[in-house]
């Protein structure tokens, strides 16, 4: 006799009763526009950008696309196509407008909803794209083509949609950090969020006493993941865009207890001038993920900004799939953790077999927040989804206890005379030096190696160091065809994807050229 379960996952049953349980508590502080709501006001609200979307003649499965910096709005937003059955596509803001415009098309969207600040983009897609019939602004200078957000679901009912949402259904379509060009898209589910949400509310122990500040990019899912969280739990969250004073002040102000970050992040708060007059003993955890987090500035968070580090290891397409608790990243520093509870993680070699235990090979998953295909790009997908299996892409080893350690990505491994370089490892003891601020190691074409090591470095302020002195300090740390051949000072920030992870292939393409 076959067994179902009477209920299915659905994210926007998570907000109801939300504000069934936590009513007039406040859930969110929105630092971007100063305001504030309760769980129940939140729910109201959601429900009535719900209603008026279906008003609009959208029905389960139509595209909205939403347009916009970290704040409160994009929060109504994913509950209300939670509870809607139609579908998003929460657009990246720091692509060209003519990418934003190539996504809308390819997925077919209604509806534009847009922060006033990107108005130009509203236009040319309003121009080049008559599909999409209605466009909703956010802010104070909303053009006249457009409804204004808060008018928009003030015309609309606060009752909850009667709309039968299954876990299977399509949510809303993510886009990859696009670390080698353009980003991937791809469709996850009611249940690949859900699973996600999960995940971090228990691994990292969020609860209603919990203050969360969100300072991911919300479009992203490692951002919706936290809003999840924060709305399962009963925590209030606090949505900021980055920017170190304004952490800073948030933190202290409205009593923050946990916040994910990525080591950059952690670095340029560090780094501002006056950062030990702020108050930052309310946090009792900061959770780190996105690129790789160098022990020295591991330290130093611990020191200054909070004792207690977690750290997390996942793709967009696959969500968490290791953890190191925060007793791991004391013991086993330099490791992303273990296996968490629901994935599977593999190590490979070239032909797909196991290799043994310390030996790099490529990472390969499973778990319940994947997906298990790129949309409408069969040659991506083959080449990443293999026999139920997500190819990372991503160079690791496992030790004697189980903790997986990251190499690099096998694009960004250096083949220099023959000799296999791992960027990471490099990038490693770089950071370590005292003049370091930032560092990238890319390989650029050369005559005799094939591929010249070469390290892009951002010095910290008023720091003097020479080429020699910094190859003199790698030669100490590792073997010589691993010691960079050269050295590049770069005055600008390097460049990273929202997540934090540094375009190289913009480094290379930048540096080749010279």
């Amino acid at each position: 006799m076959e067994t179902k379960a009477t209920g299915t996952i659905a994210v926007g049953r998570l907000l109801k009763n939300a504000a069934i349980r936590y009513r007039e508590k406040e859930a969110l502080y929105c630092a971007t526009s100063g305001r504030r709501f309760s769980f129940l006001q939140i729910n109201e609200r959601t429900n009535r950008l719900a209603n008026g979307l279906v008003g609009l003649g959208l029905k389960k499965s139509d595209m909205v696309a939403i347009l916009t910096t970290n704040r409160f709005e994009i929060v109504e937003y994913y509950f209300a196509i939670a509870k809607t059955g139609l579908v998003g596509l929460p657009l990246n803001y720091r692509l060209i407008a003519k990418e934003i415009v190539q996504m809308i098309q390819l997925t077919d969207t209604k509806v534009l909803i847009f922060e006033d600040t990107f108005t130009e983009v509203a236009k040319q897609v309003r121009e080049q794209l008559p599909t999409v019939k209605t466009f909703i602004g956010i802010g104070k200078k909303i053009p006249e083509f457009a409804w204004e957000y808060e008018n928009f679901i003030s015309n609309s009912y606060p009752d909850e949609p009667n709309v039968e949402i299954q876990e299977e259904d399509d949510y809303y379509m993510n886009l990859t950090s696009g670390t080698t060009g353009l980003p991937k898209s791809y469709m996850l589910t009611h249940y690949n969020n859900a699973a996600a949400i999960i995940d971090v509310t228990t691994i990292f122990k969020v609860t209603e006493d919990d203050v969360v500040m969100i300072v991911f990019p919300m479009f992203g899912r490692v951002g919706f993941a936290w809003t999840g969280a924060a709305i399962y739990s009963g925590a209030k969250q606090v949505i900021v865009n980055f920017e170190p004073k304004k952490v800073l002040e948030i933190i202290q102000s409205e009593k923050v207890t946990i916040s994910n970050l990525v080591p950059t992040m952690a670095h340029l708060i560090l780094s501002f001038p006056g950062f030990d007059k702020f108050d930052l003993s309310s946090l009792r955890a900061l959770v780190f993920a996105g690129a790789p987090f160098p022990i020295p500035l591991q330290e130093q968070v611990r020191k200054r900004i909070c004792p207690n580090i977690y750290e997390y290891y996942g793709l967009q397409e696959t969500a968490i799939l290791t953890y190191a608790s925060i007793n791991d990243k004391i013991k086993k520093s330099a490791s992303v953790g273990k296996v968490s509870p629901w994935a599977e993680v593999r190590i490979v070699d070239t032909s797909g077999k196991d290799v043994p235990m310390g030996t790099i090979g490529e990472i390969i998953a499973k778990s319940l927040g994947g997906t298990s295909s790129y949309y409408k790009d069969e040659e991506k997908t083959k080449e990443t989804f293999k026999n139920g299996w997500c190819h990372t892409g991503d160079l690791g080893y496992l030790d004697e206890e189980g903790y997986v350690y990251i190499s690099g990505r096998i694009k960004d491994m250096i083949v220099t005379g023959g000799q296999n370089v791992f960027s990471a490892e490099v990038e490693n003891v770089l950071m370590a030096h005292p003049a370091v601020a930032d560092c990238a190691v890319i390989g650029l074409p050369d005559e005799k190696w094939g591929e010249a090591v070469t390290a892009v470095i951002v010095k910290k302020p008023g720091a003097e160091v020479t080429e020699d002195e910094i190859i003199a300090f790698c030669k100490k740390e590792m073997a010589g065809f691993k010691v960079p051949k050269k050295v590049i000072w770069s005055e600008a920030p390097l460049p990273r994807t929202p997540t934090g992870k540094v375009t190289k292939y913009v480094l290379v393409e930048k540096y080749s050229k010279q």
